[in-house]
């Protein structure tokens, strides 16, 4: 962990020129070390917190380096529960550098990755879901992961675990208690009520574990690979769906050597297109490397979009769908036949969509049809955007709490029954940080950027 008696500092505004720059100091003698270097009409000390004060900052040689404002946050009513300033200057890296030099001078210490946000969760200002929030308000491909994530910061989850959580220390304290009388015979739950009570959390341990998928794309964006053999008109349907020329297109099979990733934006999910290289046998170098790369990109897709030629008839392309479904059975696969402008009045497989991209024809129909397959697959996080982390924590309470059914159906004892209950509730705590390792919160604390 941190030493949360250091006074740390740092930009907490992107770098670059910009008309605003925002460099953050936290820690007990953040006020102390501001007044050093801010010379305002009042001192930072003297001054009530959340406040703002205009004047000017200066180098250790007393030099002006720029005119800055203070916001004054007083602990415990700041960001990270400490003492916290921060200035204003103007975005020039030349100003900000001079600034935190002269923050350091005075016995600042620059600030680690997500070490502002750390001490917020360790000053018990957040718990560790509104920790993974934030983070994911910065990274938010969506509107909707935005505004999501922007009900996990103020503690949804955590609001749904402590209920689970509550719920299965009340039954933990019946069924130990009840053990205090067992002389007297005297049953103070019902086994089918314990039953009745164990599955109903599993229920909603589940549910929340299933939104993983759909939180994902809420963070990450929706994942299309467009993939077929050479000259099927990949290219040219990637440049179709972007409604402008981006990948290059060629009659000479092999030209995608590599893959290209854009963005665009469907239901104000970010939708990411990967046009990848033709699967064919070749013993051109490159080429293999960049089909090797076109089956990885396959493995991360929410949506496999098969490019058929049409020209070469609509069954060219079902060996190499069957062998992804097989291959990736819970991936959406949907077959699209090209060059349709080539071949009047063809007859078109149920499930599979027919468009010509010389035309246009068929591009927003199959443009609706992303857009259906990602609304269900958007709908269900409403104050939750589920991580790997998350899942992984729910599924394992949920293991343990099905032991705690298969303990009860053996007819053994209800502190065996608590042993598993308690464990399930153990690792709930873990989801908020109420229980927590080291190597946990680094982890967590990794992706976040430097000045938050």
């Amino acid at each position: 962990m941190n030493n949360t008696k250091d006074t740390i500092c740092a930009l907490a505004t992107p770098p670059g020129t910009a008309g605003l720059a925002i460099i953050r100091l936290s820690g007990n003698d953040a006020i102390a070390i501001a007044d050093q270097c801010f010379k305002g009409k009042t001192t930072l000390q003297q001054a009530q917190s959340h406040t703002i004060h205009y004047g000017i900052i200066y180098d250790t040689h007393n030099n002006p380096i720029d005119t800055v404002t203070a916001f004054l946050y007083k602990a415990p009513h700041s960001y990270t529960g400490e003492n916290t300033v921060e200035f204003g200057c103007h975005g020039n890296m030349i100003i900000v550098e001079q600034i935190l030099q002269a923050l350091i001078n005075k016995g600042a210490t620059p600030a680690k990755a997500g070490q502002f946000t750390q001490r917020a969760f360790i000053n018990g200002k957040i718990d560790l879901t509104q920790v993974e929030a934030v983070a994911d308000i910065i990274h938010a491909s969506s509107t909707i992961g935005a505004q999501t994530a922007a009900r996990q910061l103020l503690g949804g989850f955590t609001q749904k675990l402590e209920q689970l959580r509550d719920q299965l220390i009340t039954l933990c304290g019946l069924l130990e208690l009840e053990l205090d009388f067992t002389e007297q015979d005297i049953e103070l739950i019902e086994k089918q009520t314990i039953r009745n009570n164990i599955n109903a959390i599993i229920n909603h341990c589940q549910q929340l574990a299933q939104q993983y998928r759909s939180a994902q794309i809420l963070r990450a964006g929706f994942h299309i690979a467009l993939v077929g053999y050479p000259n099927a008109g990949k290219s040219s349907l990637f440049n179709a769906l972007l409604n402008r020329k981006r990948a290059i297109v060629s009659h000479i099979p092999g030209t995608t050597r590599d893959y290209i990733e854009e963005t665009l934006h469907i239901q104000n999910i970010a939708v990411k297109i990967t046009d990848t290289a033709g699967l064919r046998n070749t013993e051109d170098t490159i080429e293999m490397e960049g089909i090797h790369l076109a089956q990885s990109i396959i493995t991360q897709a929410n949506l496999v979009l098969i490019i058929n030629d049409a020209t070469q008839g609509t069954d060219h392309s079902n060996t190499l769908q069957h062998k992804l479904q097989q291959q990736f059975p819970t991936t959406h696969i949907i077959t699209v036949h090209n060059k349709i402008d080539l071949i009047p009045n063809m007859s078109i497989p149920e499930g599979t969509i027919a468009i010509s991209t010389k035309t246009a024809q068929g591009i927003d129909q199959l443009t609706q049809t992303i857009a259906d397959i990602i609304k269900p697959d958007t709908e269900a996080p409403k104050d939750i955007l589920i991580n790997q982390r998350h899942a992984q924590l729910l599924n394992q309470a949920i293991q343990h709490l099905q032991q705690a059914n298969t303990t009860l159906d053996q007819g053994y004892s209800n502190d065996l029954i608590a042993i598993d209950a308690r464990a399930a509730i153990r690792i709930l705590g873990e989801i908020t940080g109420q229980v927590s390792s080291e190597d946990i919160l680094n982890a967590v604390f990794s992706s976040f950027c430097i000045g938050k």
